[in-house]
């Protein structure tokens, strides 16, 4: 159940910035996470291609993620997408812990926020215990 509620998160989480970035990237380049706020222009000047690739990636990540929700019972399938997206969470998370510097105190917290949640979504999935069955 924690793993089908994990991949459900993470599908979330990637479909709709992947989307976004690939499909309007100058819009998600000005306007991500939405809401009012914008966390992209403090980190560099707008690249087309460098976001169409952001939201290329996220897309893949929500196809792995989609996948393996269908395949939830396996484990397998769990635990491997769940270390993929412990490694690009923690990575991504570190990147922006030394940009938190770039802005204000609501956007510092936020963005601790929801990448450290992102972090603690994918733990789940990576240190679930084994199910049995050769294989597991």
């Amino acid at each position: 159940m924690i793993d089908r509620a994990c991949l459900g998160v993470l599908t979330f989480a990637s479909v709709l910035p992947g989307a976004w970035a690939y499909f309007a990237p100058r819009f998600f380049y000005d306007a991500f996470p939405g809401l009012g706020l914008s966390w992209l222009p403090q980190l560099g000047p707008y690249n087309e291609h460098f976001v169409k690739d952001g939201g290329a990636m996220f897309l893949a990540l929500a196809v792995l993620s989609a996948v393996a929700l269908r395949r939830a019972d396996d484990g397998r399938s769990s635990r491997m997408t769940g270390a993929v997206w412990l490694v690009f969470n923690v990575l991504h998370f570190g990147y922006h812990v030394t940009m938190l510097h770039m802005y204000e105190p609501l956007d510092q917290v936020l963005n601790v926020i929801v990448l450290g949640a992102l972090i603690v979504v994918s733990v789940p999935l990576v240190v679930q215990p084994r199910r049995g069955g050769p294989g597991s």
